[in-house]
């Protein structure tokens, strides 16, 4: 590994501090015109920027205390895909809202019987003229009650192999026959909905790419990650890191209990993996190449690092970590409800037994060794249903 940021007077870190000067609370539309959005996105929405100059960018903005808009569904998977397969038209009309926080997205791929296996979508888009009329359900549509638009795959063609029959759209959530169910999870939260599609006339102009490209646009959106530093937050990158977790114990006098300092070390030292983990895979993007192995391991360790993570912060509490907003040493994160989330992290973004089969085949090149009997290889045997159906 071999990374080093560039120096405090790199002209490319005095050109983001001149524009914070001029800009010192910059709104999101004007992070939007000056493409600090999506600096790697080409003009006129990014700056083009190379790995490092995002980093550059992004680590300015960190010190300046500057957020980007929240809209991590628009700008992080429905914008690079609109940019890639969209016409000019989409482009247009929905990128720089999307980027300005302006108007919010959702993801309307996962159904209760497609979750991991998303080739195995059931609702449908039959063409009827300039229009197509939806029918069929989604769940898990995360912030679909506060969104104005969803991304969609739906089944166009049942006459060909399943992959080859979907097709990819931009769905507005005020279409009539379209109304959502809200999903309480067990924080007491509504982050989640289940949107139903009752006849829902789409027009062709919403469709993006060609029918029956909406397989290979999925996985376009899915792949889309920018590149960042800040992903060390227990929650999918959000919420807090094992280092808050520690500097909270240290603040509250430490910790002497033996086992639970034994517990607080290991914690430290999965921490410290995932850190170099993550500058290896910046490592390899800085040198032009595609991310190895390091970059399929990452979210299978992540998601077990930020269960423990919140398990030893309810666990540091003590008595007090059975109540609501308990936490060690207090401070301004609700402990309590990401001991709650946590387990939504080994699901969420593809399950933890489809994670570990991916490295198995993919990363480790082990063979899906056939049982003879039924002819399934022995992963696809212990994993179930779920995970069968993902691999095939």
């Amino acid at each position: 590994m071999d990374f080093d940021l560039p120096a405090a007077d790199d002209p490319r870190r005095l050109a983001v501090r001149k524009w914070l000067a001029e800009n010192p609370q910059p709104t999101a539309s004007q992070l939007a015109d000056a493409g600090y959005v999506v600096p790697h996105w080409p003009e006129p929405w990014g700056l083009n920027a190379d790995p490092l100059h995002q980093i550059i960018i992004d680590d300015e903005l960190a010190k300046a205390r500057v957020h980007r808009p929240a809209n991590q569904i628009g700008i992080g998977w429905a914008g690079p895909t609109l940019l890639a397969a969209g016409t000019e038209e989409q482009k247009d009309r929905y990128l720089r809202p999307l980027l300005a926080g302006q108007e919010i997205w959702c993801q309307m791929f996962s159904e209760p019987e497609a979750g991991s296996d998303l080739a195995n979508v059931a609702t449908r888009a039959v063409r009827d003229g300039d229009e197509y009329v939806i029918n069929g359900s989604k769940i898990w549509t995360s912030a679909g009650h506060l969104a104005q638009f969803g991304i969609l795959i739906a089944r166009t063609n049942l006459d060909v192999p399943k992959r080859e029959g979907i097709s990819y759209f931009i769905c507005p959530t005020d279409l009539p026959g379209l109304t959502m169910t809200p999903i309480v999870d067990a924080t007491g939260s509504h982050l989640f909905n289940q949107v139903f599609f009752d006849d829902v006339r789409l027009p062709v102009s919403l469709r993006v790419g060609v029918e029956g490209e909406g397989w290979r646009l999925a996985k376009v959106t899915l792949a889309n990650e920018r590149v960042r530093l800040s992903s060390a937050g227990s929650l999918w990158g959000n919420g807090p890191s094992a280092e808050d977790l520690l500097d909270a114990v240290r603040d509250s006098g430490g910790c002497s209990d033996p086992i639970m300092r034994q517990e607080l070390a290991a914690l430290k030292c999965e921490a410290e993996v995932l850190r170099l983990n993550r500058l290896r895979t910046l490592t390899a993007q800085l040198a032009g190449r595609t991310p190895g192995p390091e970059a399929s391991v990452q979210k299978a360790m992540a998601d077990d690092h930020g269960q423990k993570v919140m398990a030893l912060a309810k666990a540091c509490a003590g008595t007090d970590g059975m109540l609501v907003g308990s936490g060690p040493a207090g401070g301004s994160f609700d402990w309590h409800f990401g001991f709650l989330f946590s387990p939504a992290l080994t699901i969420g973004g593809g399950t933890f037994a489809i994670q570990r089969n991916i490295v198995a085949e993919k990363v480790l090149g082990l063979p899906r060794d056939h049982n003879v009997e039924d002819g399934l290889s022995w992963r696809e045997t212990h994993l179930g249903k779920a995970g069968r159906n993902a691999i095939r």
